[in-house]
């Protein structure tokens, strides 16, 4: 692919938002047209996928008085192409002091937008191990509305103590370090190093490594993460924390390291609360396999904000209490912390198993949203997590689809939490089996383990472990708009009713059954796009109720 932003034709992003113009208004009418700076971040050119990072060294100085960061990091690659220049991403607001390959020589680089063009010295070959080293500075981001908006919050706990988190998903890491900022690369393993002030700690991805006193009495904390990990994952969160840990032991008797990093005057209540973690694991490791982290530990840092996924540092903020912020939209809601349980289930889904563009963004969200019901049925039972499951439907705001366009930097809809749980907890209805269910489940969480992935690989992955084609079920639900309409009919013949059904609004090859109860009688209609007759025995017009347990529309006349 060429350089997008080469003399002669139209830049890349100009022929996106014109193809995007002549695409259904009624698909994207809600979603903004790209930028440029979105095309640069989202496509994948020769300048990117000339290298494959296998290590970041991020190492940074954060002073929270004046509110500046100050770093420097090393991009460890293989190189996959002959070339001499490629791509790396930064925020335009943080000044680049230098860049270095890795024999210390000073590299030539210019700017677009966020993104840097580096010049090798000479032609680099593919095969050949190689390494930037980019220092920088400048103010980052302030975030808007964490984690939503996000970028750096500088805050200040009660006791008038700095308190310093970043949030990015959507944003971009390049917000506030250097790197290949789109999904389809993670580093093998990272190293981040961050200086803060004196009385102040960082808590940070993986595994504190060490601690080193500096002249000035700042202090640098160092973290080793042992997986890959995807960028918007990387954390920093700094302030005046009191840390306690425990052990969660596994069905095997294997051991995995807890810590909690809480405000001190929330420490008894985060010492009752964080007991949920525990059975919480047990229950994710019973149907998706163990926990995917192991070297780094499971970690909960308390955050100003609601929370996040991050990696082995899941940023909490839901003040020590069940449901989301107190709230809940059904009565099991408020049986369990809602930011524990979704923000963890991400481990597997979000940060073992990743998204290769952020239109994908719903193989994260989806699978963590309907973990929520997963964790419900494990405690309380089934019956609990299909009451929690089917008050997901009142929050489908039916915008766009779910999943977004390719290559933009654009997700799709906010659908992909509740629609696409939904979705799962349908086609579990549809499977009809629960044992193939959960081992589909299992198969496709264990397969793509620490992996990097794609829209068709989840649905090939279900097909084969279903031993079905459900690729127009999954089209249907996540880059359709609109739900399956199940059309019913209910019409007299002779003396007694019959009842006429079928699907609408669906490909001519979506024909998956549905559980219907007719005058409390428990019916399982296998309807087709064509019209089929079911005879009643009834004289008198029957009543007819769909499984709520089925995500579809339906239309009765």
């Amino acid at each position: 692919m060429t350089n997008p932003f080469q003399k002669g034709g139209f830049p890349h992003w100009i022929q996106i938002a014109f193809l995007l113009l002549i695409v259904s208004s009624e698909q994207v009418s809600s979603q903004p047209l790209p930028t440029r700076a979105d095309s640069i971040r989202g496509q994948l050119t020769s300048l990117r996928t000339c290298y494959d990072v296998t290590m970041y060294s991020l190492d940074l100085r954060v002073d929270p008085e004046q509110k500046w960061i100050q770093g420097r990091c090393r991009i460890d690659m293989n190189l996959m192409k002959d070339h001499k220049k490629l791509q790396i991403d930064l925020a335009a607001s943080l000044a680049i002091r230098e860049i270095q390959d890795e024999k210390g020589r000073k590299l030539h680089y210019e700017r677009t937008s966020d993104a840097v063009y580096i010049q090798w010295r000479k032609e680099r070959q593919k095969g050949e191990h190689a390494a930037l080293v980019i220092q920088y500075e400048g103010s980052p981001r302030v975030a808007k509305n964490p984690p939503w908006e996000g970028g750096f919050t500088w805050g200040i706990d009660k006791r008038g103590n700095p308190w310093v988190v970043v949030t990015c998903q959507g944003l971009g890491a390049s917000s506030w370090w250097p790197n290949k900022d789109h999904g389809s690369d993670e580093p093998d393993s990272m190293q981040i190093s961050i200086t803060v002030p004196p009385g102040l700690m960082d808590v940070s991805n993986g595994r504190l490594v060490k601690t080193i006193p500096r002249e000035d009495s700042w202090t640098t904390y160092v973290w080793r993460v042992n997986y890959p990990i995807n960028n918007y994952n990387v954390t920093l969160n700094i302030g005046k924390y009191s840390h306690f840990s425990d052990w969660h032991i596994n069905s095997d008797g294997d051991s995995l390291s807890l810590d909690y990093y809480v405000l001190p005057e929330d420490l008894a209540k985060a010492k009752v609360q964080f007991k949920q973690v525990s059975p919480m694991l047990s229950c994710y490791e019973s149907h998706f396999g163990p926990y995917p982290f192991p070297k780094d530990g499971y970690k909960l840092v308390q955050s100003p904000h609601p929370g996040m996924e991050h990696q082995s540092a899941i940023a909490y903020g839901n003040y020590f209490e069940n449901g989301y912020r107190r709230k809940s939209a059904t009565p099991e809601g408020k049986w369990f912390d809602f930011i524990i349980i979704h923000e963890s289930a991400h481990e597997w889904f979000g940060n073992s198993i990743s998204s290769s563009d952020i239109a994908d963004m719903w193989i994260h969200e989806s699978f963590g949203t309907y973990m929520e019901a997963v964790y419900l049925e494990c405690l309380y039972g089934y019956e609990s997590a299909c009451n929690y499951m089917v008050g997901k439907q009142q929050d489908v705001l039916f915008d766009r689809p779910v999943v977004g366009v390719y290559g933009i930097n654009q997700p799709g809809s906010r659908d992909m939490y509740p629609k696409g749980a939904l979705m799962l907890h349908t086609l579990r209805q549809i499977v009809g089996n629960d044992a193939l269910w959960w081992t589909a489940l299992k198969s496709l969480a264990l397969r793509f383990r620490l992996k990097i992935v794609s829209y068709q690989d989840i649905v090939n992955q279900f097909n084969e472990s279903l031993n079905h084609d459900y690729s127009d079920f999954f089209y249907q639900y996540l880059k359709e708009i609109n739900l399956p309409v199940l059309d019913l009919v209910a019409e007299k013949t002779g003396s007694t009713y019959a009842l006429r059904y079928k699907w609408s609004g669906v490909p001519s090859t979506f024909d998956y059954p549905v559980r219907v109860q007719i005058d409390g009688k428990d019916y399982l209609l296998k309807p087709s796009t064509v019209w089929k007759v079911l005879a009643l025995q009834s004289r008198k017009k029957p009543k007819i109720d769909v499984d709520k347990n089925w995500y579809i529309q339906v239309n009765r006349s």
